[in-house]
């Protein structure tokens, strides 16, 4: 479904003025890193205490959920920077999902607003979470630098959705952003790199390294090799964290 990202400025006002703390806080932290790369990056730095995505709920939800889990310790090995992909959780709710995801469009709908940028807002439910992706609109294409250098603009802009989400709905919020078709064409690359890999170990029968990739990107190698019967973990410290190709037992 798609959200045209027009609002009025009363609108916005009013959606400034009715919004909670954490979410009057989140916006105004967004505008301020969509105005640059280097400033998204410094907002992402310090917004996610789990993540730098780096480390984003992901590692510890996107291999703690190796198969799209959930946010918590649910990995069977955490010990010495080892996590090993562990067990699918049940799915939640469609219907609170999809809530997510228009809670979200909203939020991100004043961002683009504020910004004056253009966009049109698409909401989605993709395996156990909210999904939502800034697209090209009819005014004009999604704006590029809200991706930024490394997708820093990108993960700060996921963080601060999750938060207005949280405080709209008192949950904790896995959704997931995606901005002018950034993750999709890089999980179109990494999901062609991991059959590759898991191709090499299946005729090697040895382990293989993956270099250093950031937690959205560990998680689709992990659910990758996951789906082709092999294990699978991830090794190191951020941001330097990588993922392990092991062979079958």
């Amino acid at each position: 479904m798609s959200t045209p990202a027009e609002t009025s400025q009363d609108d916005v006002q009013d959606t400034a003025t009715d919004a909670t703390s954490e979410t009057e806080a989140a916006a105004e932290q967004a505008h301020h890193v969509t105005t640059t790369a280097e400033e998204a990056g410094a907002t992402d730095a310090s917004v996610s205490t789990e993540a730098t995505e780096g480390t984003d709920a992901a590692d510890v939800a996107d291999v703690a959920d190796a198969a799209d889990v959930a946010d918590g310790p649910d990995a069977t090995d955490t010990t010495e920077g080892t996590e090993v992909a562990p067990r699918r959780r049940p799915s939640r709710k469609v219907a609170e999902l999809e809530r997510e995801g228009e809670i979200a469009a909203d939020f991100l709908e004043t961002l683009l607003d504020i910004a004056d940028l253009d966009g049109d807002l698409e909401v989605d439910v993709e395996a156990d979470r909210a999904a939502v992706a800034i697209v090209d609109s009819e005014d004009g294409p999604a704006p590029q630098r809200l991706v930024g250098k490394e997708a820093a603009v990108l993960e700060a802009l996921q963080e601060l959705t999750r938060l207005a989400v949280q405080a709209e709905t008192g949950e904790r919020s896995r959704l997931m952003l995606d901005i002018a078709g950034h993750r999709a064409a890089r999980r179109a690359a990494l999901v062609e790199q991991a059959r590759q890999v898991i191709g090499e170990v299946k005729n090697s029968g040895g382990r293989q390294e993956l270099e250093p990739m950031t937690a959205f990107e560990r998680k689709v190698v992990h659910d990758e090799v996951l789906a082709a019967g092999l294990t699978s973990e991830s090794e190191g410290d951020e941001p330097n964290r990588y993922v392990v190709v092991l062979p079958a037992d």
